[in-house]
């Protein structure tokens, strides 16, 4: 599918690998409504927004529709990733903070796939018979989740594993559905770590031995649009690396 022309939802939009997809999808010539909890002047329409909110969700796609039209690219980035142990030194992990990472990251995400995929579903095809696409964004903790990952790991690996039979289901409306799967990227929590520890996290990448460019994020996101027999599919974008237990 052609980006050009086409109205594009991103959520967490606001800054990270949200940013540079917005960034990105302007630059191909769509037209962007950024859904965040603390929304910045990026795209064409900038919506505060919680993903995990049925109700508040509903209202924000009525605002999209009215002022864009019919969204046609929906990508999720909204997520939060606190590290907590199970079983640390102040006791169990408190279960509200699992509840919220669930909440915000697996919830969130179905809750926009749901939400928009209906939207896209009764729209009028394009003339290839495309209604849309859907990318979420998963994490290589899915996979090798980090000691202080549980909660993390869960809701990522939750993302994953729907990908595949929301696919299936959404395919006979023409939607294809995806997930990417970054590694460790230049986002503003790793911006944070004193130099050499962002140094010796990049050393352990096999290559390139560099943390990810937000930027390549993008440019994965415009790839799998424009790929019309990319379906169903988990995509790791992390240079070979595999994440050590601790």
């Amino acid at each position: 599918m052609q980006i050009n022309g086409q109205t594009a939802i991103v959520t967490g939009g606001a800054s990270g690998l949200g940013a540079a997809v917005t960034a990105k999808l302007l630059e191909e010539g769509a037209q962007v409504a950024v859904l965040d909890l603390h929304p910045a002047d990026n795209g064409t329409l900038n919506l505060s927004c919680d993903v995990a909110s049925d109700a508040g969700v509903r209202s924000t796609l009525e605002q999209v529709h009215a002022k864009l039209g019919i969204p046609r690219i929906l990508v999720n980035c909204a997520g939060i990733g606190p590290a907590k142990r199970v079983v640390g030194r102040d006791g169990p992990m408190d279960l509200e903070l699992f509840e919220r990472v669930l909440r915000v990251n697996l919830v969130g995400t179905f809750n926009m796939i749901r939400l928009v995929g209906h939207a896209m579903s009764v729209a009028e095809p394009l003339p290839d018979g495309t209604r849309g696409v859907i990318i979420s964004t998963a994490s290589v903790a899915a996979f090798e989740g980090q000691v202080g990952q549980a909660a993390y790991s869960a809701s990522k690996g939750g993302i994953t594993s729907m990908t595949l039979p929301i696919a299936r289901e959404f395919a006979r409306f023409g939607i294809r559905v995806l997930t990417i799967a970054p590694g460790i990227f230049e986002t503003p929590l790793l911006a944070g770590l004193p130099e050499e520890a962002q140094r010796s996290i990049a050393a352990s990448i096999p290559y390139p031995a560099r943390l990810g460019r937000p930027d390549e994020f993008a440019h994965m996101v415009a790839a799998c649009i424009g790929n019309d027999y990319l379906n169903g599919e988990v995509i790791r974008l992390d240079g070979a690396t595999r994440l050590a237990a601790t």
